[in-house]
């Protein structure tokens, strides 16, 4: 299990700290996830070895609630875009995409947990903290779970969209969508909007 710890001192001595203490060693599973602390952190597992995200920054909320959006706005009624769910690829591999989408009647029937083979795209925004995982690991792992598309979102590169498409047991591209110009999907439907819109403030 996993407990946070206070240590003590006073005003004197040293600072109040605080530290999360997550018993046991890897791997990980994810039945030991659903004992860890709700402290603010996303803990993901990749091969039982634990990825922790801190909380995003202003920044990257804004990207995802744009982007959520835009997309729902633009999706049949049969689908919906949804944030930070979890996804299930085995016992010891789990991720929490930033943005998936899904059927909506799948969704009837989920209580915790997705299955990749739910999801129709999945799309992570990047941040200095998740650079390596995002570019890399998840590129492979939805890949190798049969997720149709994924996304990569850049929001220091203006934004850019990185568009992932499965050819195979792998993903073909990606193909760069710059700020300024047209990003422009058909599938999973049919979409299109200026990347630069992610970052822009509504004043």
């Amino acid at each position: 299990m996993a407990t946070i710890e206070p240590k003590t001192g006073t005003a004197a001595e040293e600072p109040t700290t605080r530290r999360t203490v997550l018993y046991g060693a890897p791997p990980f599973t994810v039945d030991d996830l659903l004992k860890f602390p709700d402290d603010g952190n996303r803990y993901e597992l990749f091969n039982g070895s634990l990825i922790v995200s801190p909380a995003p920054t202003p920044q990257h909320q804004r990207v995802i609630t744009r982007l959520v959006h835009i997309l729902q706005g633009a999706a049949p009624p049969v689908l919906e875009c949804l944030t930070t769910v979890n996804v299930r690829f085995s016992n010891e591999n789990f991720y929490i995409p930033d943005i998936v989408v899904v059927p909506e009647e799948v969704s009837e029937g989920v209580d915790l947990m997705y299955s990749p083979r739910d999801l129709l795209l999945a799309i992570e925004v990047v941040s200095p903290s998740s650079k390596a995982v995002d570019r890399a690991v998840k590129v492979e792992a939805y890949a190798e779970a049969g997720v149709p598309f994924y996304w990569r979102v850049e929001p220091m590169e203006g934004p850019t969209i990185y568009v992932y498409e499965l050819d195979g047991n792998s993903y073909a591209g990606p193909v760069a969508y710059k700020a300024g110009g047209i990003f422009s999907m058909t599938t999973p439907f049919q979409v299109s909007f200026d990347p630069g819109e992610l970052v822009r403030l509504r004043a």
